[in-house]
């Protein structure tokens, strides 16, 4: 039997289907996992989401967009396959595609997040395996070197570092990425035992809005304006997209310390070239233990590995008996400067 998905040169495409998973060129359908820049893109006749991310895919795609929402689990038939959409645990809507064809299942998961700490992603639908006879993951951190902290651990680093920033005069700038990572930081730092008042920049203030619209129970923070007076705001925490990095914005907050969040701040390079005073090891990908627990847990006896260390994964698929092999995409990472909440 031909393969269900293979590559062509405007993304993943499901032949049976007739539809494309995250094209990276203008299609007549796609089927959108997330609504990050690199699997989100503009230009589609019509796309095809899990309804929670719809907000967020509408804010980044404009009115015209011709969207369509499917709860999680909720089967559709499309030309010759039955396709349903499941949690992946990575941002608000996040999914992954699961397609059925004459008896065969694959899984395309997109970016998901599965921790070897056993952490979920609080303001989202946890990650759900998927048994199928195919899984195509991502690697983004496809190393062994690639294992999270319980997440609990590094916010109270986070808070630390923050209370030292206010004892010293100084806010604290904390930088993630606006969709997924950002509201993570307000859901784990905007808390009843902060040691000062949290703002954000107005990128992540106006995702914010969609994730309460969503029904995502966000705590309510302020968003930094012209008019902010930060003479009068002793200690604040700032949570802004890395963008703002020695900006004429950052510089306006006034005496300040910076950090950045990633899962990239493992590697010690990554924290020398970013330049900033701090690196917290926070993703929202899966790390090493987590990828291998999630495609265990599809019982996939194939596995296809996208973005990130692919060679790295599919040796060690191949050492562990599985038939593994890679697909090359134009899905970008955090490392080259694509938001993908890395």
């Amino acid at each position: 039997m031909p393969d269900l998905v293979t590559r062509r040169p405007q993304g993943l495409f499901c032949e049976p289907g007739g539809f494309y998973i995250d094209p990276w060129l203008p299609v007549d359908r796609a089927v959108i996992t997330h609504a990050h820049a690199d699997h989100c893109r503009p230009g589609h006749a019509a796309y095809l989401a899990q309804r929670d991310g719809l907000g967020l895919m509408r804010a980044r795609l404009g009115d015209g967009a011709a969207l369509e929402g499917l709860a999680y689990g909720e089967a559709r038939r499309i030309g010759g396959v039955t396709l349903s959409l499941h949690p992946a645990g990575h941002v608000l809507g996040s999914a992954q595609v699961r397609i059925e064809h004459r008896g065969e299942v694959w899984v395309v998961a997109g970016d998901y997040f599965v921790s070897g700490a056993g952490d979920r992603n609080a303001t989202c639908a946890p990650f759900e395996p998927v048994r199928c006879d195919v899984f195509v993951t991502e690697s983004t951190f496809g190393l062994p070197i690639y294992r999270w902290a319980p997440q609990a651990e590094v916010l109270a680093e986070m808070r630390a570092w923050w209370a030292d920033c206010a004892a010293q005069g100084r806010h604290a700038l904390l930088m993630g990425y606006s969709l997924g990572k950002a509201q993570r930081l307000v859901a784990g730092l905007a808390t009843g035992d902060a040691p000062g008042p949290v703002r954000v920049h107005g990128a992540v203030a106006r995702l914010n809005a969609a994730y309460r619209a969503a029904g995502v129970a966000l705590p309510e923070v302020a968003a930094v304006t012209p008019e902010t007076d930060f003479k009068a705001l002793r200690g604040a925490l700032v949570i802004a997209p890395p963008a703002v990095q020695g900006s004429r914005w950052a510089q306006a907050l006034g005496a300040h310390g910076d950090a950045f969040a990633s899962g990239w701040m493992r590697l010690r390079g990554a924290r020398r070239r970013r330049g900033v005073d701090r690196g917290f090891v926070f993703s929202d990908h899966a790390d090493w233990p987590g990828l291998l627990g999630a495609i265990r847990a599809t019982g996939a006896p194939r596995v296809i590995v996208t973005h990130g260390d692919e060679g790295a994964l599919v040796r060690h698929l191949t050492e562990l008996g599985l038939r593994a092999e890679a697909f090359a995409t134009e899905f970008g990472d955090e490392a080259h400067g694509v938001e993908d909440g890395a």
